[in-house]
């Protein structure tokens, strides 16, 4: 029997694992389906668990696989979601700029992570339905961006409707990212997560409820 052939060259540079974290219906799986598969949906199904999708993107001539995790927003899933803090290299922090109560449990997600993450991971805030009309919005962009420069952290206002914006916050700490690890890279420690066939069952079951998460 011939023997099999050498494994082929990674087709990426860097593994980086995000999160997207946040209160439920605040838009989280609406924003990586924008930007996993450059598509919309105003209906969503809540998510259960953890449920990921990839994409690689190119970033000053390196391939960076993303693996972007979305987890469940709810307070009862909330000790689901900690085990999956550790690993994580980036954290996107969402939040509806329709809905305060979403925006002011900000500070406990980034509780969270203080105490759950690695003490070095990338953090973004992101206020995400940014389309909806004015006389709807409950958190104006100063406010957002008075609480980012109070974490020194980066924030973005989204539309996962629209697109405004959804590529820009995945690229903008992909690169934050790719710039940390590459000038650790010297380090004998490994900087990349390796997935396996085993991380495929990482999704749970789903329960359908409808929500225009994403805004009308």
């Amino acid at each position: 029997m011939a023997a099999p052939p050498a494994r082929a060259r990674a087709d990426y540079d860097y593994l980086i694992k995000l999160l997207l974290i946040g209160d439920s219906g605040v838009g989280k799986s609406c924003l990586l389906l924008r930007f996993s598969d450059g598509s919309f949906t105003t209906s969503f199904i809540t998510t259960i668990g953890i449920d990921f999708k990839i994409r690689t993107i190119e970033l000053d001539g390196k391939r960076i696989k993303l693996q972007i995790w979305d987890t469940a927003g709810q307070e009862r899933f909330r000790t689901i979601t900690t085990a999956y803090y550790r690993g994580a290299m980036g954290i996107l922090l969402v939040y509806d700029v329709t809905d305060e109560s979403s925006f002011n449990n900000i500070r406990n997600w980034i509780r969270n992570i203080e105490q759950h993450a690695s003490d070095n991971v990338n953090k973004i805030l992101v206020g995400n339905k940014a389309d909806m009309d004015e006389s709807k919005r409950a958190v104006p962009t100063s406010k957002g961006q008075a609480l980012a420069d109070e974490y020194g952290i980066k924030f973005f206002e989204t539309s996962a409707k629209t697109n405004l914006n959804v590529e820009e916050v995945f690229f903008s700490i992909g690169k934050d990212i790719k710039q940390r690890l590459s000038e650790s890279d010297s380090k004998t420690e490994p900087q990349t997560i390796r997935i396996n066939q085993s991380d495929q069952a990482g999704t749970a079951g789903q329960g359908a409820q409808k929500s225009s998460c994403c805004g009308s």
